[in-house]
């Protein structure tokens, strides 16, 4: 989409077009050596797994596998546990899980009390399957031989808090390095990807790079909404269920503003593309 079919053949042929192609922008890892072989991004790692669980053929030069190797994880959440469970039924020889936060407190901590999201440790299937999770880790830079990661250097971290910003310091003597025949990134999302859609369809974005809109979901530009992880960053699939429901009516709004006197049933006949 913005492709084939362009964003002018989007605005012709439909009445409203709402904008729910998620945040899946990854956040990257400028440390030395990221260009080697066998540093991957988490996504492409699991979206490669689900074709192949689909009876889809990868390519042996983009086929990224686990098996019989060093696996180290970079970052805590879920989809770095999901990289986690998958490396492990590859038959990965060992697999580590970092993250840059402390560690958190097996109960829920007093300085996030209900109704805020807890925080506390979480363990999933994947992790009892036989990951090992490793907390205050700053990832240094990567090294290999003949173009290919092979090990990572680290370093133990610290919060500190200052102005109301928190950064991470590393803890003198504290630097090691660990054997990584491969590197999965899995440190989040920064947005929606800013490709030939966004550019084209000319969408006002925030500060943060969110396609930004109004209680209404409607962008800056007339006819054109957004819902999801595109207008509010990387989120649960129950804010994407409300969202969804919200924009319908946000545009049902626009389309019945734009009819004439009598003739109530151009809303319910109108295009909208979802995207």
């Amino acid at each position: 989409v913005g492709v084939s079919p362009t964003v002018d053949q989007l605005r012709r042929d439909y009445d409203a077009i709402c904008i729910t192609i998620g945040a899946e922008a990854p956040r990257d890892l400028p440390a030395p050596g990221r260009v080697l072989k066998g540093i991957e991004l988490a996504m492409t790692f699991l979206v490669q797994q689900n074709k192949r669980e689909m009876g889809a053929t990868i390519e042996p030069a983009e086929a990224i596998d686990a098996r019989d190797k060093h696996v180290v994880i970079i970052g805590g959440g879920d989809t770095g546990s999901d990289c986690a469970g998958t490396c492990v039924r590859q038959g990965a020889r060992s697999v580590r899980q970092f993250e840059l936060l402390p560690q958190p407190p097996a109960e829920r901590s007093e300085t996030t009390p209900w109704p805020l999201w807890p925080m506390q440790l979480r363990t999933s299937h994947a992790h009892e399957e036989g990951c090992e999770r490793d907390w205050s880790v700053s990832t240094v830079a990567f090294s290999g031989s003949a173009g290919h990661v092979g090990a990572l250097d680290a370093v133990r971290v610290v919060p500190e808090t200052r102005d109301g910003r928190t950064t991470f310091a590393p803890v003198p003597g504290s630097e090691f390095r660990i054997d990584a025949d491969l590197v999965l990134l899995a440190m989040g999302f920064t947005g929606p990807r800013c490709d030939s859609l966004l550019t084209q369809l000319g969408v006002e974005l925030t500060q943060n790079g969110l396609v930004r809109t109004d209680e209404m979901h409607r962008t800056s530009i007339p006819g054109v909404f957004a819902a999801g992880d595109a207008r509010r960053g990387a989120s649960l699939i129950v804010w994407a269920i409300r969202e969804g429901r919200d924009a319908a009516a946000g545009i049902d709004a626009y389309l019945r503003a734009g009819t004439s006197a009598g003739d109530s049933l151009t809303a319910i006949n109108s295009r909208v593309a979802v995207i």
